[in-house]
């Protein structure tokens, strides 16, 4: 089993308490200073998992998610000074799987890295089924969504979040069974989180009157995927 782990910062103090912290997990931490050593060592180890910085010379973190995202759904937790929403967002929204503001908990980032990694074992365990609802068509082993036969541009959470709901039709979710389902138990966000990337699914997936279901809002409890075949 591939036991990588890459580390992409240029702060070697930040370095070596990760580097400490991710081989008592017992993996093996590979790193990079830079974001051009940072793209050519996940050409080269094919990690597992990317603890990656958005503050770094010649690339920053941003630009590096973007490159690895065209051809890789690596798992990627953002590192950064920056705290502003719009840069969490950003990082989120370009395909981390999670983003932790500097400064943090050696032991926090190792419960984010179990998160993820845990969440991808479910993701392998459903990696065979595919999701069918009446014009839509999920299928979560290349974390493919068509609409009415066309692809459709989500980030991994979108996809995640809608595979969540669909393949639950009529059940109620509140924000916290979604990022539990999600994001995973030990995710330390705000549950705002949820709202954001519901607003961004809607908006990408442009639900038409013509298509029988529908994402809905249960105000004061969450979300819910609407069949009407279902529910009538």
């Amino acid at each position: 089993m591939n036991k990588y782990l890459l580390i992409a910062d240029d702060n070697d103090s930040i370095l070596d308490i990760l580097k400490t912290y991710v081989r008592k997990e017992g993996f093996f931490p590979i790193v990079a200073h830079d974001g051009e050593e940072a793209i050519d060592r996940f050409i080269n180890y094919k990690p597992l998992l990317i603890l990656l910085d958005v503050l770094m010379p010649k690339k920053d973190g941003f630009a590096v998610c973007r490159e690895i995202r065209q051809s890789s759904n690596v798992p990627i937790i953002m590192i950064t000074a920056k705290g502003e929403d719009g840069d969490r967002i950003m990082g989120l929204d370009i395909g981390a799987d999670d983003y932790i503001v500097k400064p943090f908990s050696p032991k926090e980032v190792m419960a984010r890295i179990r998160a993820v990694l845990r969440r991808l074992d479910i993701s392998d365990e459903q990696s065979q089924d595919v999701i069918f609802h009446p014009g839509l068509k999920i299928k979560l082993s290349d974390y493919e969504v068509l609409i009415s036969g066309q692809p459709i541009s989500l980030t991994k959470k979108e996809i995640e979040i809608l595979w969540v709901l669909a393949a639950n039709p009529g059940k109620v979710f509140s924000r916290d069974n979604l990022l539990n389902s999600v994001w995973g138990y030990e995710y330390f966000g705000d549950a705002r989180t949820v709202d954001t990337h519901i607003k961004r699914l809607r908006s990408k997936l442009n639900i038409s009157e013509n298509l029988s279901w529908d994402i809905k809002t249960i105000w004061g409890v969450g979300y819910k995927f609407e069949v009407k075949h279902v529910e009538e």
